[in-house]
């Protein structure tokens, strides 16, 4: 054994004492988000374990556990004097109200999947075999609509699309998007909300997904202007469209040059491309933070074994950076690339033939 610099091992231990915490109060959010006590909490009023117990139904020896190592981690607010417990005006944004910008229960679904299916991926580590979207637990799907709606919530329609040149006056006039990719329909919806003269169409390979979409166009009452279908980034159907969006998914396809060359073919002359990705530098030097971390691990246990999975399987991974998926585009023979805007968590790319 090599002999180590104790204040250099003490800091990382230091450090991973606080991993550890973070992991189990992952567990209890996903926990807290399942039973209701984060909604039960969200107006803010002081509550004694025993309040909050007949609020919610749960049996009071399980709640004060919960909230005690909620308030340790400071994600719930104690009072010492009164016993109480009650979320502040940032940890409700956060844990209990859905259509905030920073609502954040939804990543830690994600997370539970990646831990539910490490077995999978631990096989595909020794095989080289991949492991399709499809095949992963349930709780992945509805997290990532949960994690990632609130970013869109917040850029897509003010940030993001005026970023296009000409396309929000485009929406506002009519015209026809496809959203492929599009899992449970969020950003399919919320552009649908947002431009009632145009029509739009979700695609994805996963049929429940596609299911639930419907559900959720119907929800939001806006069934009449958008459809939902099954179908793969290199064969979606219909031509002339006005715009093919990408969100966060095309690091995940085994082809991504070929779903290019299809949008190519289906996109009506001056169409756009919108591709939005996970942010990244081109070098992993530049990646080594708080963000890439995140990333990097959601490529290790999703993202990369679900390209693997599939043809071609070229693996760009969440961090592929501007650099690779420039070169996604042009081999898919288009000629115009550039990155419209960006935000800390995606980078938005307009792509024209």
């Amino acid at each position: 054994m090599r002999e180590p610099d104790m204040q250099k091992l003490d800091a990382l231990v230091g450090r991973l004492v606080g991993d550890v915490g973070a992991a189990m109060s992952g567990a209890l959010v996903v926990l807290g988000d399942q039973v209701g006590l984060f909604k039960a909490m969200a107006d803010g009023t002081p509550l004694t374990v025993e309040q909050l117990a007949a609020k919610t139904g749960v049996k009071e020896r399980y709640l004060r556990e919960w909230l005690s190592a909620q308030a340790a981690a400071d994600y719930v607010a104690y009072d010492e004097k009164t016993d109480r417990f009650s979320l502040t005006a940032e940890q409700a944004m956060v844990f209990a109200e859905e259509n905030s910008p920073a609502f954040f229960v939804g990543a830690f679904e994600v997370v539970q999947s990646m831990w539910m299916d490490e077995p999978k991926i631990a096989d595909a580590f020794r095989t080289g075999k991949g492991l399709g979207w499809h095949e992963h637990s349930t709780c992945l799907f509805r997290g990532t609509e949960r994690f990632f709606r609130p970013g869109y919530n917040s850029h897509l329609v003010n940030e993001w699309i005026p970023a296009l040149a000409g396309m929000d006056e485009k929406l506002k006039a009519g015209a026809s998007v496809a959203d492929v990719g599009c899992g449970h329909g969020a950003s399919t919806i919320l552009m649908a909300q947002a431009y009632p003269a145009s029509h739009f169409t979700g695609f994805d390979y996963h049929g429940p997904s596609i299911e639930r979409a419907k559900a959720a166009a119907k929800e939001a009452g806006v069934a009449d202007r958008v459809t939902f279908e099954q179908g793969k980034a290199a064969e979606f159907p219909g031509r002339g469209y006005d715009m093919v969006a990408m969100f966060d998914c095309l690091h995940d396809m085994g082809d991504p040059v070929g779903a290019g060359r299809h949008v190519k073919e289906t996109l009506a002359p001056n169409g756009t491309w919108l591709i939005v990705e996970p942010f990244a530098h081109d070098h992993l030097k530049d990646n080594l933070n708080p963000v890439g971390r995140v990333y990097y691990g959601a490529s290790t246990m999703i993202c990369t074994p679900a390209s693997l999975s599939q043809e071609v399987g070229l693996g760009l991974g969440a961090q592929a950076g501007e650099m690779k998926l420039r070169k996604v585009a042009l081999d898919a023979g288009f000629k115009h690339f550039r990155r419209a805007t960006e935000t800390p968590f995606n980078m938005v790319f307009e792509v024209r033939a």
